[in-house]
């Protein structure tokens, strides 16, 4: 027969809104830089070659089929 133990309750620490802001701006960031690079095809860079061109190398650097 085994003794009964009691539960003890961890404190778990609370994040700070700083810290939550922070990482859901870096979030989104990073969100958008994998748009424009993995599917934008140039919708968004239409006032000039260089940012196509850059997204282009990007695409062609992380292996995602572009053409």
């Amino acid at each position: 027969m085994s003794v009964p133990t009691r539960a003890h309750s961890v404190a778990v620490p609370a994040v700070s809104p700083r810290l939550l802001a922070l990482a859901l701006l870096t979030t989104g960031l990073l969100l958008t830089l994998a748009y424009l690079v993995a599917f934008d095809q140039g919708a968004l860079s239409q006032s000039g070659m260089y940012l196509h061109e850059l997204m282009h190398d990007g695409r062609h650097l992380l292996g995602v089929p572009c053409h």
